[in-house]
């Protein structure tokens, strides 16, 4: 449960660490869920939004990713559509409620790449508002050299950023922070390059400017992640994805529960099918 250090901690910095979010055994079943699911071995038999790492057809050197692991997956399901995170995220982003914009599952195994710098709110204009939180849940113990995810502190009150930077393994995964500290005149700034334990979890702000270096160790490291919205988001009227405006329903800008379900409401909706077993 959060209080006023992790509400502080997160107003203050942009990003909050919350140990033992996720019990030692879900961990476990997690990791478990890795190696098929870059096989492409969906549970459900759906396959997820974005599948950027294949077994045997991609670059071995590259972190793995895909992208709403929780249609594929159940287990994956578990983790990033519980209410427990969605709460957390309304309740830092001070919303009525929260819904998932989407999931990353992502795999960085020994020797891995990095993962460029970003704010994640730069790829919601396809939202209206344009904004989302993000609950980064590790599944390995993490430390700087295994590539673990690094924060700038307080860089949520920077602009939001228009230009897009490589993400996957650029040659320089700092360079769109370079390129915004730069343009915006800040001269100083703090890269905080955390270490969790599996099982923690990091919450961050959708302007947060954030990566990952490369895992210069012999383990991986594994984390999925929950990227949510607020709960009366809708589409954008005119800006478009090629993948999530997909799912627009003909003249409505409403997100479907189907697909957009809500985490968590302060009025005690949520979306029926969640809670199926």
């Amino acid at each position: 449960m959060l209080d006023k250090f992790h509400y502080d901690q997160f107003r203050q910095q942009g990003y909050v660490v919350v140990p033992n979010f996720v019990t030692d055994s879900l961990v476990e079943q997690a990791r478990e869920r890795f190696d098929p699911l870059f096989r492409g071995e969906f549970e459900t038999g759906i396959q997820p939004d974005e599948w950027n790492w294949q077994h045997g057809k991609s670059d071995p050197s590259l972190t793995r990713q895909i992208c709403n692991g929780w249609k594929a997956d159940r287990t994956i399901a578990r983790l990033v559509l519980s209410q427990e995170v969605g709460k957390d995220c309304a309740l830092l982003m001070n919303w009525d409620g929260s819904r998932i914009n989407q999931d990353n599952v992502i795999w960085k195994p020994a020797g891995a790449k990095p993962l460029g710098f970003h704010q994640d709110n730069t790829y919601q204009q396809w939202i209206d508002p344009p904004s989302m939180v993000t609950c980064w849940l590790a599944l390995d113990d993490t430390h700087p050299d295994g590539g673990t995810i690094e924060y700038v502190t307080g860089s949520h009150n920077w602009p939001v950023s228009s230009e897009l930077h490589g993400f996957h393994a650029p040659e320089d995964y700092h360079e769109g922070l370079h390129s915004a500290a730069e343009s915006l005149g800040v001269a100083e700034y703090e890269i905080v390059q955390l270490k969790v334990n599996a099982g923690d979890a990091v919450f961050h702000h959708g302007g947060t400017w954030h990566g990952s270096g490369s895992n210069r160790t012999e383990n991986p490291r594994r984390s999925v992640v929950a990227h949510c919205m607020n709960s009366e988001s809708r589409h954008h009227p005119t800006n478009l994805s090629p993948i999530y405006s997909r799912y627009k329903k003909q003249n409505s800008l409403e997100l479907d529960e189907s697909f957009f379900p809500v985490l968590w409401h302060k009025n005690g909706h949520r979306t029926a099918f969640l809670d199926r077993d």
